[in-house]
């Protein structure tokens, strides 16, 4: 799957030799065998060109990664435990990115001021360690909390 992701294009069996055969030696019918098991099981889609194939990814290889995530996570017992973990393992660039994506996520309504702006009344911006509001019109109103 590496080299389908690296070359983000569809791929023969014969390209995808060449290049492993770079660092070791390897059977066309290996890397026939494992393109095909990664069709059956939905990784990969092909398309008939002449007696061969080409075979190109389904998903990216973050998609992939945010699935084996997801996947873990919610298999945990105590799935708030299972991010405090993961967190905790993660390195300063790595919460740095979780981070920006939690931003982009939240989409600019929902998002803290960097910096607090004269014309923002408390209420508006989130305390720390909450979430964002369920919906705009929730943002005034504090539930009771």
């Amino acid at each position: 799957m590496s080299r389908v992701w690296k070359w983000n294009r569809p791929v023969t069996v014969r390209e995808v030799l060449e290049d492993l055969q770079k660092e070791r030696s390897i059977a066309y019918t290996t890397v026939m065998t494992v393109l095909d098991n990664l069709h059956q099981k939905g990784w990969v889609r092909r398309e008939a060109e002449g007696r061969a194939y080409r075979y190109e990814a389904v998903s990216t290889r973050a998609a992939y990664a945010a699935a084996l995530m997801n996947d873990a996570w919610s298999q945990s017992d105590n799935p708030a435990a299972a991010l405090v973990a993961f967190f905790g393992m993660m390195s300063e660039e790595q919460r740095r990115s979780l981070s920006d994506a939690v931003r982009i996520v939240q989409g600019p309504e929902t998002q803290e001021p960097t910096e607090p702006s004269e014309s923002a009344e408390p209420a508006e911006r989130a305390e720390p360690g909450e979430g964002p509001p369920e919906n705009p019109a929730s943002a005034q109103d504090d539930g009771g909390r």
